[in-house]
């Protein structure tokens, strides 16, 4: 390797790091934020808006808290915007956590709508959008940084509610199935995410890579912000 390419080589290096501790403490700081200060979901409500309606979907471990800058941009923007609280800390499967959301939608007559997934949250759009037949109000999804080919990285902590992330895992087998669901999805991510070293490509979507860095702290980047509007745009021109 040549002096010029290694020095190269460190300085991504050493740029991806920073990110990656910049990200965990994001992420920290979330939690926190949720805990101290837990916001109410009612406000972000809007009625009249002549819109499809955006439902929050959040990431393995996180409430809806946690796309609140995500939220607050949708909010001023004139969405009425549905945090699905009933999914909690988003722990169990995603087939049950997609029934959650099911079960939002018939108890609030939500017929038309869009929606906002960070990770996990979009692998539980995706089985929404493959449910159609149950939940027709759905337009398309919104993703962030989705695992949709899985992370390798699920194989160093065997934990149940990580299984679904492993490339092999029968939910994204499932999932793959249909790939003509992709045309109805926006997967968002950036340069380099530490949880899905694969990124979140996903053939025949509506691909967007952004300059961005890490798994949570582009929840909070403008860049992103502006993504999942014109992502929102492009399902529902």
């Amino acid at each position: 390797m040549s002096p010029s390419r290694l020095l190269e080589v460190l300085t991504q290096a050493s740029i991806n790091l920073n990110a990656w501790v910049r990200d965990y403490a994001y992420a920290l700081s979330r939690q926190a934020n949720g805990l101290l200060r837990r916001p109410d979901p009612l406000a972000y409500r809007r009625h009249g808006t002549g819109r499809p309606a955006v439902i929050l979907l959040p990431g393995i471990y996180e409430t809806w808290a946690f796309l609140r800058p995500v939220a607050d941009v949708l909010r001023q923007h004139g969405y009425d915007v549905h945090p699905v609280v009933d999914l909690g800390y988003n722990g169990g499967t995603i087939e049950d956590m997609a029934d959650l959301v099911e079960s939002y939608l018939e108890r609030n007559t939500i017929s038309d709508c869009v929606l906002v997934a960070h990770s996990k949250g979009g692998l539980i759009g995706k089985l929404l959008l493959a449910r159609r037949h149950r939940a027709s109000a759905i337009r398309g999804l919104v993703a962030i940084n989705t695992p949709f080919e899985g992370s390798p990285l699920a194989r160093l902590l065997p934990l149940p509610a990580l299984r679904v992330f492993l490339p092999r895992s029968p939910e994204l087998t499932n999932l793959r199935a249909n790939p003509r669901l992709n045309r109805q999805i926006v997967s968002i991510y950036g340069q380099f995410d530490p949880h899905i070293p694969g990124g979140s490509h996903l053939e025949g979507a509506h691909n967007v890579q952004l300059d961005t860095r890490g798994h949570f702290l582009p929840l909070g980047d403008a860049q992103v912000h502006t993504a999942v509007l014109e992502g929102i745009r492009h399902l529902v021109p």
